[in-house]
């Protein structure tokens, strides 16, 4: 099996990815960073969205698992103290695969067929780079509101921890292909009216945000932060690719929203 690691970049990491990368060797397995069928990040979650990037263009035959150096993190599972364990368990058994739906984002722009498509692990966020962003937001090729506010959030169901719950939006389990819209801060009043509530999105509808005024916008997916001039529309639906992770052990999605957010408790 051919085998990549990727650090964070501290004192740390870069030792116990040494480490990692000296034991897969010596069990035959070969180190492959640009055709890996397993990639093990050690660092956090930001490590391992970083690694998705890297591999966005071979996610059918990549997968991925997590180890963490610092707090407990949602998709890194492992800990520094179990590496001869996982390393034990890469090299002697074989793992189970768990596929996350991911979101796709596409960017039109006015000035004919130029587009460009993002993946995102977690979100994608909108804001106009000059004040409220003003757009309206089509539904399966329905206008459903006209947003005004700071900015619209589309996430997956494994990134509905992150930022959109920050905005109150639900957390989804990732065995339902969705996406999922969030506002942040929508003007409502007399004059101007949004739903003002996140809606969930199933895999077969896309959502469509095309800007009332000549604006330039910030697009971020995931950690990447982009600048958009002349956007005609962006589009978000659910992707045709899907994320796959290596499971060695059980990982209950509940049991890690719990550990996250409430505690182990009294």
């Amino acid at each position: 099996m051919k085998f990549a690691v990727s650090s964070k970049g501290n004192s740390i990491s870069d030792t116990l990815k040494n480490k990692i990368q000296t034991y897969l060797l010596d069990f035959g397995m070969e180190l492959n960073e640009e055709e890996p069928d397993l990639v093990i990040t050690v660092g956090g979650d930001g490590t391992l969205l970083y690694a998705f990037h890297r591999y966005s263009d071979r996610l059918n035959e990549t997968a991925f698992v997590g180890v963490h150096t610092g707090h407990l993190g949602f998709y890194a599972d492992w800990v520094p103290s179990e590496i001869e364990k996982l390393v034990l368990a890469i090299a002697k058994t074989p793992y189970h695969i768990v596929e996350y739906p991911i979101l796709e984002v596409i960017v039109r722009y006015n000035d004919g067929g130029r587009e460009e498509k993002y993946l995102a692990m977690n979100e994608c966020t909108i804001k106009s780079m000059e004040g409220t962003l003003v757009a309206d937001v089509e539904i399966r090729g329905q206008l459903f509101e006209t947003f005004r506010g700071d900015g619209l959030c589309l996430s997956t169901p494994s990134g509905s921890t992150a930022y959109n719950k920050a905005l109150g939006g639900a957390i989804i389990h990732p065995s339902i292909r969705a996406i999922q819209l969030a506002e942040m801060a929508s003007i409502n009043n007399r004059v101007f009216r949004t739903v003002g509530s996140p809606l969930i999105l199933p895999d077969h509808h896309t959502c469509v945000i095309k800007p009332r005024n000549d604006v330039d916008f910030q697009v971020t997916i995931d950690h990447l932060t982009l600048l958009h001039k002349d956007v005609k529309s962006i589009q978000c639906r659910v992707a045709d690719e899907n994320v796959r992770f290596a499971r060695f052990r059980p990982f209950p999605f509940w049991k890690r929203v719990q550990d996250s957010f409430i505690g182990k408790g009294e």
